[in-house]
Formats: structure tokens, sequence, C-alpha cells
């Protein structure tokens, strides 16, 4: 078995990114930012075998949540980083990450207040059970779900 350390999400501008995800949902900065330049990198780095020679510029931070289990924040400099919205969700590829709190109404309208939008209505995952589930994106295009209870508590054990 395995455990998710961290979740990496591409935004448009890093510092706004960290500032929105510590005031918003909590995460605490642990890493960075840091800065990769191609030109200063060594030809086999890390930032270049993992992103190729057309990155030039990028700059990303670690942040985590209490139980944890972090994001990396990504900004590219060059090629620049564009727009908000992301390939569409049936597409392959990551479609959201998923924190935990426990009124998810009252999570999603801090989320739009803060410059996010809410994309479904409020969904209880087990009749009879105070679980429930909304979807939200923050204000760089990237999808959050918020549960008000673990995975575990969400769907296991059913009857």
């Amino acid at each position: 078995m395995v455990a998710i350390t961290h979740i990496g999400l591409t935004v448009p501008d890093l510092d706004k990114g960290i500032q929105w995800y510590e005031n918003v949902l909590g995460f605490e900065l642990i890493a960075g930012p840091y800065t990769m330049k191609a030109e200063e990198a060594e030809p086999d780095s890390m930032g270049q075998d993992l992103f190729g020679p057309n990155v030039k510029k990028k700059r990303n931070a670690h942040m985590s949540a209490s139980n944890q289990v972090g994001i990396e924040l990504f900004e590219f400099d060059v090629p620049k980083t564009e727009g908000a919205d992301k390939n569409p969700v049936w597409s392959p590829g990551y479609f959201h990450i998923c924190v935990v709190y426990k009124d998810v109404d009252a999570l999603a309208r801090k989320i739009v207040d803060n410059g996010g939008e809410r994309i479904s209505k409020t969904w209880n995952t087990y009749p009879g059970k105070p679980y429930y589930l909304v979807y939200c994106k923050d204000p760089f295009g990237n999808m959050i779900e918020v549960y008000s209870h673990s995975t575990e508590q969400m769907y296991a054990n059913r009857d």
C-alpha cells in the first residue's frame, strides 16, 4: 500500500497561490518559493530532466495541510502559465484535489468570497448520515472537492 505525500498544481502567480491556499484553505508554507532558471541549471538537473528544454524558468513552493499531505504549487515564467481553464474533466489526468472540512458549505462560501467558484450543489453521499461534499474551483481554475469527513468515513462500511 502507498500513501499520498503531495499533489502538484500549476498556478499563474505563485505568490498569489501561496497566499490563497494559506488564507482560504489553511495550508502552511513549508518550503520555498524556489526559482529554477535553465541557464543556471546543470544540464542533468532534476528540473531539466522533468520539464525538458522548453521550460527556461519556473518557481515552486511546498505547502502542507493539517494531516501532513501537501500540495506543490508551480508557476512557469518561460513559457508563461496562462489562462485558468484546464482540460475537460473527461480528459486523462488529475481531475481535482479533495480537502476535509466539517462545514462544506461554509468553506465553499469562503472559496467564492476569495475569488474561487462553486461548481456543484452540496451532495449527501449516504442518506441518513451527515456525509456531504461540494465541488469548487480556486481562482486559478484548479478543481477542489470538499468533504465533510475522511474518505474512509464517507465510503467504507456501508450497509
